[in-house]
């Protein structure tokens, strides 16, 4: 059986690590080298890298700043934001990434999806998806969480799925920031939709939000960002809790 994973978010915006809720109210968060650092002597299972205001400011991830991260870890490491074709993510992987997230490019044209996972295999293809729940049905968001689309969560990924996706990384914004718990409805849609990893984030308090997403739903990973930065929970004691509590995660 896999083992669960514990993956910290890095959110970049100019350089630096930040973090908001339900996508607005940014906040500093720190550094994003040293975090990175601090996230592996953590032992977390895995980073990831995501330059939130690369799509609507039209231009492409921090590459030196993600080659400078990746000179810091030995964990698989995702990196997104702006990629919109091939040759982006052949910069990002030259970088020092592990993998790659496309999230607004992916939705306004899946071949992308198909393209980058024929050449550098699925394993390598991320699909962010950013939901919204609206009159009881959630819907995919793209720009940022600016731009509605109308198309439903789970349709959407499935399709991302028959594309090439390696996983899914699935952001609920109405939890996002609120440390409120994982939107555990449409984590367990998605995930028991697809037969790809789906990564839950958006919403992580406590570690019993961790307990409860990993115990209620298939995902594969719990993504978390604030609690993670500004040292509410250590991963080590998180992944002590949820061992206790029967999940199967690496120590």
């Amino acid at each position: 059986m896999l083992k669960k994973r514990i993956i910290p978010c890095l959110d970049i915006k100019d350089g630096r690590t930040v973090k908001g809720i339900n996508f607005i109210d940014i906040r500093d968060a720190g550094d994003a080298v040293e975090l990175a650092k601090k996230y592996v002597e953590q032992r977390a299972d895995e980073l990831v890298f995501l330059d939130i205001t690369a799509t609507v400011e039209k231009r492409k991830t921090f590459a030196n700043l993600v080659r400078r991260i990746a000179e810091e870890i030995n964990i698989p490491f995702t990196v997104g934001g702006g990629i919109e074709t091939v040759d982006d993510v052949s910069v990002l992987l030259d970088a020092g990434a592990d993998k790659i997230s496309i999230n607004s490019s992916a939705f306004r044209n899946p071949q992308l999806i198909t393209k980058v996972a024929k050449k550098f295999g699925s394993q390598c293809v991320v699909v962010a998806v950013d939901t919204r729940m609206e009159n009881n049905e959630w819907y995919v968001y793209i720009d940022g969480g600016r731009t509605s689309t109308g198309v439903r969560t789970a349709e959407w990924a499935i399709n991302a799925e028959r594309h090439g996706a390696g996983e899914i990384l699935l952001t609920s914004m109405n939890a996002d920031g609120t440390k409120a718990g994982f939107s555990l409805g449409i984590t367990s849609e998605v995930s028991n939709m697809v037969n790809i990893p789906v990564i839950a984030s958006g919403g992580a308090g406590t570690m019993d939000h961790f307990r409860d997403v990993f115990m209620k739903t298939s995902c594969s990973a719990a993504l978390a960002a604030s609690i993670f930065h500004y040292g509410e929970i250590a991963i080590p004691e998180l992944k002590k809790y949820l061992a206790g509590k029967g999940v199967n995660v690496r120590i």
